[in-house]
């Protein structure tokens, strides 16, 4: 029955040792629990079972350890769990042939200095030059540079 503990206690270390290096790097709260619960259960084998078995468990964790974090850290291992994905899209193109200095629009949120504008039934990232707009409120586009639309309010 005592066997259940010794092993319960050695799988949860090693449960918390490869949550430390796979999910929570940086912390070392879960791998210090995790060294000290594999401590405890090797270190009750030794005392319940006495020292041939302790040596025996001793080994087997070490062994058992460094099989289950080799397999782990294999790069197929985590292909199912892995993003695939890649992002492919960039923010604000402008399309100088339907955006030009002077046309109008509408703020959409409120900018401060930066927020969402319309021109010609296209949702912008636009920015002001400083001041606060409310939404609604009519813009015009002061300048545009390096993918930035500049606005100011229509006066």
């Amino acid at each position: 029955m005592f066997w259940l503990v010794v092993v319960t206690l050695i799988m949860i270390g090693l449960a918390f040792l490869i949550l430390e290096i796979l999910v929570i790097p940086g912390t070392g709260v879960a791998g210090i629990i995790g060294f000290i619960l594999i401590g405890i259960g090797v270190w009750q084998a030794y005392v319940y079972y006495g020292t041939n078995t302790g040596h025996w468990v001793l080994a087997g964790t070490i062994v058992g350890t460094v099989a289950i974090l080799a397999y782990s850290l294999r790069a197929k291992t985590w292909r199912r769990v892995m993003l695939k994905t890649s992002i492919k899209s960039k923010v604000n193109l402008i399309d100088e042939d339907k955006l030009n200095t002077g046309d109008l629009g509408k703020s959409v949120s409120r900018l401060v200095p930066t927020g969402k504008a319309v021109f010609n039934d296209q949702f912008y990232e636009v920015r002001t030059m400083g001041e606060f707009l409310d939404p609604g409120v009519d813009i015009e586009i002061e300048k545009i540079e390096n993918h930035k639309i500049y606005v100011k309010q229509k006066e």
